[in-house]
């Protein structure tokens, strides 16, 4: 273990990983609106270089931040006397970042000696590319990778495609990793890409499901930005393109979809973790998966897979109006939330994006919405903020198992009542 270590420490160095020493997470509670605001206030003050993990929205959600250690005393006397209520979530940061390389240095060593891929720990962008070609081959009869596109930095957006037909037939998409450092994410999409293509022909759900439809997997949306969480910056969210007119680098891809582009909840100051970008559809990932669920005209869900807060949403977002199908996709969502629940007991939060978290403009499933993709769903997976981004490792199967189960009820809705 201790060989681990020294060469974690020697790994990071090398890579040049900014670290994070002595930041702290904090976890505010507040009881107003004046309190809100006064968080509100506290976002704007750059030189703080506060990361809000979970934004202020409304007295009744907490607000998650990551504070440097040059900005906590100042932070911590700013709520104290205002009388607002904080908890540490997390006391030293880098010492959970240097658990979680620890973790993924022994993980690799496992698996140089028995060349499988361990989907139980966090992969590089390119051991992840290579098991979708494993995949591919393995499972050659059901399953094919497709590039759609690439990134801003030329790296392919690949996609496995699920089919056992010819034709446009009627199509599932489901996407992860948009906000790149959300790992649990594209791990376990990771997982029920195995799940999916194992399971044929054995488990009857799925077998229906791939007899009546295709589904569309793309485990990596942001692999610039996955990239960046690997080799520099751990706690990267946006893209990593450059930005006109600023030092700035990134855009943040889900407030960059065509759907109340620009409107709350989306920043316009490119050094902002939430950066809309200079127009809809600028970042070439958020164009790439756009142009390719046009150009396949027969997508009939839209599932969108990101971490934290154990939420399952539907539209909308942008506006806090419900859409025309607000009983429909509430019913559906308490449906997958159950089917959640019953593996391993954990409970998720049902509603529309405006009424579970805060507005926000320019995100993905609006625009699925908006485009007549009717069931439009976006998971916020483990955990509810002990962890938040940096969810363990031996978290990574039980959040992909329980989460597979609530997009299966979805699928298996899908397929039985087409539109």
């Amino acid at each position: 273990m201790k060989l681990i270590l020294i060469f974690s420490a020697l790994f990071g160095a090398a890579l040049c990983l900014e670290t994070f020493v002595g930041h702290q997470v904090l976890r505010i509670k507040t009881r107003n609106e004046e309190q809100l605001k006064k968080l509100r206030f506290l976002e704007t003050l750059d030189h703080l270089e506060l990361d809000f993990w979970l934004n202020p929205s409304t007295p009744a959600l907490p607000v998650d931040v990551r504070i440097p250690a040059h900005s906590l005393q100042a932070v911590k006397i700013f709520l104290e006397s205002h009388g607002i209520e904080y908890s540490i979530l997390i006391e030293d940061l880098q010492v959970i970042l240097d658990r979680e390389k620890q973790d993924i240095v022994a993980s690799q060593q496992m698996e140089r000696s028995s060349s499988t891929f361990n989907y139980g720990t966090y992969h590089s962008l390119a051991s992840i590319y290579q098991e979708l070609d494993n995949l591919a081959s393995e499972y050659g009869n059901i399953v094919s990778k497709i590039q759609i596109g690439e990134s801003y930095e030329k790296r392919p957006l690949y996609v496995l495609k699920f089919s056992t037909g010819r034709g446009n037939r009627p199509a599932i998409w489901l996407d992860a990793g948009i906000h790149s450092r959300e790992w649990v994410t594209q791990a376990s999409a990771m997982w029920i890409a195995r799940k999916i293509a194992s399971d044929y022909g054995n488990d009857p759900s799925i077998t229906s499901l791939l007899n009546n439809l295709d589904i569309f997997l793309l485990p990596v949306a942001n692999p610039d930005g996955y990239e960046f969480t690997h080799t520099t910056n751990r706690m990267w969210r946006k893209t990593r393109s450059k930005n006109s007119g600023s030092l700035c680098i990134g855009v943040d891809p889900n407030r960059n979809w065509d759907a109340g582009f620009g409107g709350p909840g989306a920043s316009s100051n490119p050094c902002s973790d939430s950066y809309r970008g200079p127009r809809a559809n600028s970042e070439v990932e958020v164009k790439s998966v756009v142009d390719f669920i046009k150009n396949h005209g027969n997508i009939q869900a839209f599932l969108t897979l990101h971490s934290y807060s154990q939420l399952l949403m539907y539209p909308y977002g942008y506006k806090c109006t419900p859409p025309a199908d607000n009983t429909e996709l509430n019913t559906i969502g308490k449906a997958a939330a159950n089917s959640i629940r019953s593996l391993y007991g954990t409970t998720y939060t049902v509603g529309s994006i405006c009424s579970t978290i805060y507005q926000a403009s320019g995100g993905s499933i609006d625009w699925s919405y908006d485009y007549g993709i009717k069931y439009s769903f976006a998971f916020e997976l483990r955990d509810t903020g002990r962890y938040g981004f940096l969810l363990p490792a031996a978290q990574i199967i039980p959040t992909a198992e329980e989460t597979w189960l609530g997009l299966k009820t979805i699928m298996e809705y899908v397929r039985d009542n087409p539109y």
